[in-house]
């Protein structure tokens, strides 16, 4: 009997009809191949019957039916030539001579104002910036050699702080500061610092107490010279690092800016404590370090309040 065509089977969505499968060599009917059409035959299997390979899983970081993510293919971290941004972002790449890049400079504007910002405290103590006087932003730019916003952003945190106030179309006023605000912001440190003090001569040991000495003999040294400005700095060095042993960072940062605040001028000259009152204050560091490391509680107690009674 001649042989019975086979019924056709049913296909399915997806499958591929048995002749379109070329011999292996990426040939389709009509002609077309593989490569002409752009696709990519390397590494494939030929799927008896016809079934095409297993789709391939995209890699991550990458969206499904897009190219590596997207429009654009994506380029290994490895490959890809930096840009501006790379220069900027953490771990940037540094200069590389053998492939000529050269790294793009990071500009950190916040250091520029941090920098005015010292500046113009610096100068606010020693008493070049004057209690009452105006100064602007632009004449102050250009005596630091920088331009007016930094210094007006730096003006503008002084200006939080209580040191100047903001004169509309003109500039930033130095407050005028008395002897009365300079007798509370001294009974205000009292009350905080004097009762941490008295605990900590009491708890801490005398080793601790010992490794301040350079410390405490900065402050001498700076007041030697006569620099407000320089013995401003130690000075708070000292008693930042005093507090820092209570192991209260909110109790150091809130002292330390009363302490900022008592240091500025008062108003009748641009210097209110000449050399001999610094060299008197730094002297009492010194005492109270050794009273400390003596473990002698009576002279602590009585050198602490008298610090703070004179404003120091």
């Amino acid at each position: 009997m001649p042989a019975q065509p086979r019924p056709a089977e049913r296909s399915r969505p997806g499958d591929v009809p048995s002749d379109a499968v070329g011999d292996g060599t990426g040939s389709r009917p009509g002609g077309a191949t593989a490569s002409a059409r752009g696709e990519h035959t390397h590494g494939e299997t030929p799927v008896p019957g016809g079934a095409r390979p297993p789709a391939v899983v995209p890699a991550q970081g990458t969206r499904p039916g897009t190219r590596n993510g997207g429009g654009r293919a994506r380029v290994p971290d490895e490959h890809r030539s930096a840009g501006p941004a790379d220069a900027l972002r953490p771990g940037a790449p540094a200069d590389d001579p053998a492939s000529g890049f050269r790294a793009r400079p990071v500009v950190q504007r916040a250091s520029v104002r941090g920098q005015i910002l010292d500046a113009l405290r610096t100068a606010l103590v020693a008493g070049e910036l004057a209690p009452g006087e105006v100064y602007s932003a632009p004449a102050l730019g250009d005596r630091f050699g920088v331009s007016a916003t930094p210094v007006r952003e730096a003006m503008q945190q002084l200006a939080l702080e209580g040191a100047v106030e903001v004169v509309p179309n003109r500039g930033f006023r130095v407050i005028e500061r008395g002897t009365r605000e300079l007798a509370e912001l001294a009974e205000i440190r009292g009350l905080i610092e004097v009762p941490v003090m008295l605990r900590l001569a009491r708890t801490v040991s005398a080793a601790q107490w010992t490794e301040l000495r350079p410390l405490a003999e900065a402050t001498v040294r700076a007041a030697s010279s006569g620099c407000r400005a320089t013995y401003a700095e130690t000075d708070r060095t000292f008693h930042r690092a005093v507090l820092a042993l209570a192991g209260n960072a909110q109790l150091v940062r809130i002292a330390d800016e009363l302490h900022r605040r008592a240091q500025w001028p008062l108003v009748g000259g641009p210097v209110s404590r000449g050399r001999a009152d610094l060299v008197a204050d730094a002297a009492e560091h010194t005492a109270l370090l050794d009273a400390l490391i003596a473990g002698d509680l009576a002279v602590v107690q009585a050198l602490v309040r008298e610090h703070f009674t004179g404003a120091s």
